[in-house]
């Protein structure tokens, strides 16, 4: 049986381009074209597809949360990792617009407080960035740490969230 391709779709975002990927179960990827963790998807059959219902509705909701007109989304997703990557982005997704966590709360939210680096390279590798919003995990001291899109990316939505 021949493999469905991803769909993919560029967009416009503030800060520059996002490529959105779906596959026949859901949204595969929020990702920024430079970052390291495109490479998962390289090799796979990926079919651009500008007029792909789930990619209109990602690209639609993402140009709301961009006007501060929507904190939430509302797309299914197709989120393929690790058992203890799945637990990460899941408690990703309860962290309230504009609020932040430490990476130690993070993992302790997921079963245990010193696992915060594991976390830490979890969140590296969440491939729907700003709609699992892995921007909301800073270090303990409140500093900002790494960043797929970059950190100015990470500061951009922070300040973003906190005015709106």
């Amino acid at each position: 049986m021949l493999q469905q391709p991803f769909q993919s779709k560029e967009v416009a975002a503030p800060f520059g381009r996002l490529k959105l990927i779906a596959s026949d179960k859901g949204l595969a990827a929020v990702l920024f074209p430079e970052a390291s963790h495109m490479k998962y998807f390289s090799g796979l059959p990926l079919a651009e597809n500008d007029n792909h219902p789930l990619l209109l509705r990602a690209e639609k909701q993402l140009g709301e949360y961009f006007a501060a007109k929507r904190k939430t989304f509302d797309l299914k997703l197709d989120l393929r990792g690790t058992v203890f990557q799945l637990m990460a982005w899941k408690e990703l997704q309860n962290i309230p617009y504009g609020q932040t966590i430490s990476y130690a709360e993070q993992a302790g939210r997921v079963g245990d407080a010193k696992k915060a680096r594991a976390v830490g390279m979890a969140n590296g590798r969440n491939p729907v960035s700003i709609i699992v919003p892995c921007h909301r995990v800073i270090g303990a001291s409140g500093a900002l740490t790494g960043y797929a899109g970059g950190m100015h990316v990470k500061e951009f939505l922070l300040k973003h969230e906190a005015q709106s």
